[in-house]
């Protein structure tokens, strides 16, 4: 097949004595390279892509001027004073790597640790990070997946916002300190996955991105912003624009994987869906390179093959389980919570993580989902924390202390990939607010209204919802790396021990809704839980070997004696 002008590599790439440019920009009629202090023509190469090629090398400042504005290069690898700063010729095969001995772990075998870059650390940045690697492992993580990274507003954020896809954030160190990172990770036998947002971008980007062609559809609409037109007219150089960014986290980053954030609010009803197109270019470059998506759509094609007519993603993001679990360790039956809260719902989904699997949801008043008995449980992806369900609670706050024991216990021992959240591990103190730096004040003031219309009724009981904008929710939302209850972090790391030991494999589960009690068999193994307020006696039909509790919990014959909201595993 022939390869289109917008389908060659796009942005800027140095050689021994010069530097190709090629943007796709079908909308200005004229527009010029600035570099060194000159203009230069781009040549006409088809389809909307001009080029020129200059003899600069790497470490050269540049921008394209479309009626006199200058705007950075959409395939911007490198933004070093941020946003609406120049670009910055990026050679990324100039880094000394050290990795070559490193074998990503299977996924079978994978254990996730979210990580916001911004709030890991007092400094901040990626290259703060790796004093910490060392006791991630030790924990028994195998993965770090960080938070976005893509150069958004701003010094700090979520990252959900990002405008240049393709250049990692430069307030946290820039390509060079990802480089690094991911250096170091790989050193310690960490594989790294980065969060991808190919859904919208942030708001302050859009009128720059807009200047050279249609980045944007109106066809559809998402909670965040414009849709981006994957499936209109002169869509093939934003499809580009986005599989390139995807290809080049994996191929100049040595990035083990991308989560990719709301697949549900990618639109594209063309032939090949963005996400399937993505999957086949990132599992091209790496074949063990993982595509982990986040879907709010309960259905099985996310992760089926290509060849079933599926999206081909390797895993995705399973919220019912966290909903099922959430509700029986706190109560809260709030929003789309209120469909939960029988330990029936958590025992249909240790079987398999879609709790609506086609029947009637309430909250959404139709038919949600769908069975995915094909899809095997390591292909789900599991927790009982993210940046989602916690930042996006008024406060930011954490599960309660009490609870943390057991949604531990539940999450990693169960047979679907576990993912910890930055801090879950010793029951870290600080919340993780919901926080941004936006550097338009239409959009900061939007923001911060839009946060406090959220969440109205708190301030009616005298509790003000955080200030986005403030720099002080951002510094709240900082790891202290103290917590409780005292031994969590030991907890968790013997929890891990044993999910090792347990290995892959079904979970078959029963329980009793009037006692409270769940009980999931892996294997030779029963984890026990107790999710009410009173001692329980979970039944066992042999002698059985307590391995571990997160509480005092006793063996007697044919039962195991469980306090409130405890579990164990037993043998």
């Amino acid at each position: 097949m022939k390869v289109l002008p917008f389908e060659r590599r796009l942005g800027a790439r140095p050689s021994a004595d010069a530097t190709t440019f090629r943007v796709w920009a079908p909308r200005p009629e004229r527009i010029v390279l600035r570099a060194g202090g000159s203009d230069h023509e781009l040549a006409d190469a088809g389809l909307g892509v001009r080029e020129v090629t200059l003899p600069l090398s790497a470490g050269q400042d540049y921008a394209f001027v479309i009626d006199g504005v200058e705007i950075p290069d959409p395939a911007s690898r490198w933004q070093p004073a941020g946003l609406r700063g120049p670009s910055r010729v990026l050679d990324t095969q100039a880094f000394a790597w050290s990795d070559d001995g490193f074998t990503p772990p299977g996924l079978e075998d994978t254990v996730i640790y979210e990580l916001h870059v911004g709030t890991f650390t007092p400094e901040g940045t990626f290259e703060a990070v790796i004093p910490h690697l060392a006791g991630l492992r030790e924990l028994g993580v195998t993965t770090l997946e960080l938070l976005p990274v893509a150069e958004f507003p701003g010094r700090h954020g979520w990252g959900y916002d990002g405008v240049y896809l393709s250049a990692a954030h430069s307030a946290y160190g820039g390509p060079h300190g990802l480089q690094k990172l991911v250096d170091a990770a790989h050193g310690e036998g960490l594989a790294v996955l980065l969060d991808v947002v190919y859904n919208h971008v942030g708001a302050s980007g859009v009128q720059a991105l807009e200047a050279f062609g249609p980045y944007f559809t109106g066809a559809y609409e998402t909670f965040w912003g414009k849709a981006i037109n994957f499936d209109d007219a002169d869509c093939g150089g934003v499809r580009e624009w986005v599989l390139q960014s995807a290809e080049g986290w994996i191929r100049d980053f040595h990035l083990d994987g991308l989560r990719l954030d709301a697949v549900h609010a990618i639109f594209d009803a063309g032939a090949v869906h963005l996400v399937q197109a993505l999957t086949a270019r990132v599992h091209a470059i790496d074949p063990r390179a993982l595509v982990i998506a986040e879907s709010g759509m309960n259905d099985p094609k996310v992760v089926r093959s290509h060849e079933r007519g599926g999206w081909g993603c390797d895993a995705v993001w399973a919220d019912d389980f966290h909903h099922a679990l959430r509700v029986l360790l706190t109560g809260d039956r709030s929003g789309y919570y209120e469909e939960f809260g029988e330990i029936g719902d958590l025992a249909k989904a240790y079987r398999r993580p879609h709790v609506h699997d086609g029947g009637y949801s309430t909250f959404r008043r139709r038919r949600f989902g769908a069975r995915a008995d094909d899809v095997p449980p390591h292909r789900f992806v599991v927790f009982d924390q993210n940046h989602d369900q916690v930042g996006n609670r008024a406060f930011g706050d954490r599960l309660p202390p009490e609870a943390r024991p057991l949604g531990a216990l539940c999450t990693l021992l169960s047979p679907f990939t576990p993912m910890l959240f930055q801090g879950e591990e010793h029951g870290e103190h600080a919340p993780f607010r919901f926080f941004a730096d936006h550097i338009d004040e239409e959009i900061a003031v939007a923001t911060r209204e839009g946060r406090r219309r959220e969440f109205a009724a708190f301030e009616e009981f005298g509790e003000e919802v955080p200030d986005p904008q403030d720099p002080a929710t951002f510094e709240q939302s900082k790891l202290t790396r103290s917590g409780e209850p005292e031994g969590l972090r030991d907890l968790y790391a013997r929890l891990l021990e044993a999910r090792r030991a347990i290995g892959p494999g079904e979970a078959h589960a029963d329980f009793d809704e009037h006692q409270g009690w769940l009980r999931v068999r892996r294997g030779e193994h029963l984890v026990l839980a107790n999710f009410s307020q009173n001692q329980v006696h979970v039944p066992v039909e042999h002698a059985v070997e307590l391995e571990l509790a997160t509480h005092h919990a006793t063996v007697e014959p044919g039962h195991v004696v469980l306090p409130p909201l405890a579990g164990a595993l037993v043998r």
